[in-house]
């Protein structure tokens, strides 16, 4: 399996944070088996688009909440780093109390 579990929501409380906001959170390697995903569908143009991270941010975003790792913004670029057969993922890291 290449997540440790796929979710359909975000169990965590909402903490506010905007796309800029991530920006100032150091980005760290994070292992696809230790995340637990919020969205169970992907839009497949997402994962092909190679300008999908033009305009975004280049790391992935995790929520880290109760000691889950939940991959809020990136399934793309998870998926698209298993499918290279990486197991580690580049994420911006946002600890929620």
């Amino acid at each position: 399996m290449i997540f440790k579990r796929v979710g359909e929501e975000r169990p965590y409380p909402d903490h506010g944070y905007k796309a800029k906001d991530w920006s100032v959170l150091p980005p760290r390697q994070i292992r696809l088996d230790e995340l637990v995903t919020t969205k169970g569908t992907l839009d497949l143009n997402a994962l092909l688009d190679e300008d999908s991270t033009f305009y975004g941010d280049l790391f992935a975003h995790v929520v880290e909440y109760k000691g889950e790792l939940y991959l809020e913004d990136g399934l793309h670029r998870a998926l698209r780093a298993a499918l290279q057969q990486r197991l580690v993922l580049h994420a911006r890291v946002l600890v929620v109390s």
